[in-house]
């Protein structure tokens, strides 16, 4: 899903050439079915299997999309020249990436493009989040977020996210203390700018328990919407859908 950063958080699904509102289906009675049919979103080639998020097994062991610094950029050897595809490295590698804090389930450390702001927050469901430093290439911030690790989370409890089950923290004074334990070599990216965005999603009450729809399972869904957060759907009865894990799904949306 498009999201873009207002308050709440407005979400567009695309559908074809269009995008479908989902905001405006909020409180509606939603029929989601998948046609059993999965094609790469890369190559557009039929799969029985999606990996890593909707690609087909080719495309997932040779796009650039996929290739293992994205979820760990302290492995990004693009600075060096080495990459699947440096055309696509110069874009997604070798710009600034912003090292950031966020408020997900825990206060978390991440790395993400500077032109992925604030989108990479919304996607992961941050409440709140303040940049740390800003670095020219993703290596440099993936030893910074290495070095953080060992004090830091890394990863989002998706169910304690959805529940809204989030701690009370001071993001700039977290972020003042944090960056007293990066390493002095790196701390010349660290940055000043001590901006929290702040994050509102269109749900209502938080569901005490959750469990996840899965179209490999259960081919169609059928309930109400009550909200989204992140990349999540969330239905009544603390259902919720993520959306991104089936990329590539052909689906068909119904909606009263």
């Amino acid at each position: 899903m498009r999201s873009v950063h207002e308050h709440p958080v407005k979400y567009y699904l695309p559908i074809g050439s269009e995008e479908l509102d989902m905001n405006a289906l909020i409180g509606s009675d939603v029929r989601i079915e998948f046609s059993g049919e999965i094609n790469c979103i890369r190559c557009g080639r039929t799969t029985n299997k999606s990996f890593s998020q909707g690609f087909c097994y080719p495309c997932f062991i040779s796009a650039p999309e996929t290739e293992e610094c994205v979820l760990r950029p302290e492995l990004c050897q693009a600075h060096d020249g080495i990459a699947r595809d440096m055309e696509y490295a110069k874009d997604h590698c070798l710009i600034e990436q912003v090292v950031y804090l966020s408020l997900t389930s825990d206060l978390k450390v991440g790395v993400t493009r500077s032109t992925q702001v604030p989108t990479r927050w919304i996607d992961q469901g941050a409440v709140k989040a303040v940049e740390l430093a800003r670095t020219p290439n993703r290596f440099l911030a993936g030893q910074i977020e290495v070095s953080l690790k060992k004090h830091l989370k890394d990863k989002t409890n998706w169910r304690a996210m959805l529940k809204n089950e989030i701690p009370d923290i001071d993001l700039v004074s977290a972020k003042n203390e944090i960056a007293g334990l990066v390493p002095k070599e790196l701390s010349v990216y660290l940055t000043a700018n001590d901006k929290i965005w702040e994050i509102d999603f269109p749900i209502g009450e938080s569901a005490m328990k959750i469990s996840s729809y899965n179209f490999d399972k259960d081919p169609v869904i059928q309930a109400t919407l009550s909200g989204i957060k992140g990349q999540y759907l969330l239905f009544e009865e603390g259902k919720v859908l993520n959306i991104r894990k089936f990329g590539g799904y052909k689906l068909a949306i119904n909606f009263e």
